[in-house]
């Protein structure tokens, strides 16, 4: 079979797990970029085979949040948290952005290469003057190099320079990391909410889902922690964080 990219397809050697697009072919090797998982993969061609639709349904993800999400119109309006989204993959981004756009939140979003948002989040910060801040990409945890990971550091770098623009977690509320992220660091470095406590993949909403349900949540409450990590795809295996209040102002009358 004669594979192109932007083809579908799956990994004969792992189940079929996973739907991933072809990004390049260099010989007899693909390069794979996960369509719902935030994941980079390699795959000799011969290990391919081609896969019609992804798994998973922004739609359905999309309406489980607007049910949840519970309102009194006929009285109070609302002002959600600002949002500002950083991410390293484009097509992820407007995916998220598509998601805060159906949710009704607002957000900023930039994609910016994991390498250089430490440089660059410090300015941007100050330009959007964000409630809650998205710090996200690709990421992996390479055991084979005495467990190393791919952009953790990097994750973990931004984070300490938003938290020396702001140093109350209160006021910034901080979302970082990808696929395999290393949790306990990014918390340590001061983000709100972080993966992946089990180093496995999350999906490409995840963050967005964490950042809207803290946009549309009332600041003058505390979250429901466990619920809101029940809304990610893998739960409290995929993402962690802290008890912290939500974004959002509520007012009286309409």
């Amino acid at each position: 079979m004669k594979f192109r990219e932007g083809d579908l397809v799956t990994r004969i050697s792992h189940n079929h797990d996973i739907v991933f697009k072809i990004i390049s072919i260099d010989e007899n090797i693909a390069m794979l970029k996960g369509v719902d998982l935030r994941l980079y993969a390699d795959s000799l061609l011969s290990d391919l085979v081609q896969a019609s639709i992804s798994p998973d349904s922004d739609q359905q993800i999309l309406e489980a949040n607007i049910r949840d999400i519970q309102m009194d119109r006929s009285q109070y309006f609302y002002l959600p948290g600002k949002i500002l989204h950083i991410d390293g993959d484009s097509d992820y981004l407007k995916r998220c952005m598509k998601f805060y756009h159906e949710m009704n939140v607002k957000a900023n979003g930039l994609t910016i290469s994991e390498i250089e948002m430490p440089n660059k989040i410090n300015d941007l910060l100050k330009e959007f003057q964000p409630d809650i801040v998205v710090i996200t990409g690709h990421d992996a945890y390479l055991k084979k190099n005495r467990g190393d990971y791919q952009n953790s550091f990097n994750f973990i770098e931004t984070v300490k320079e938003a938290r020396k623009y702001e140093k109350s977690q209160d006021k910034l509320i901080i979302i970082a990391g990808a696929c395999q992220s290393n949790y306990e660091e990014l918390i340590k470095a001061g983000a709100n909410f972080a993966s992946s406590p089990k180093r496995i993949n999350i999906h490409a909403l995840d963050p967005a889902i964490l950042a809207t349900s803290l946009a549309l949540s009332d600041r003058n409450k505390s979250i429901d922690l466990l619920k809101i990590l029940e809304k990610t795809k893998y739960g409290k295996d995929g993402m962690g964080g802290i008890i912290t209040n939500g974004t959002m102002y509520v007012g009286y009358p309409r």
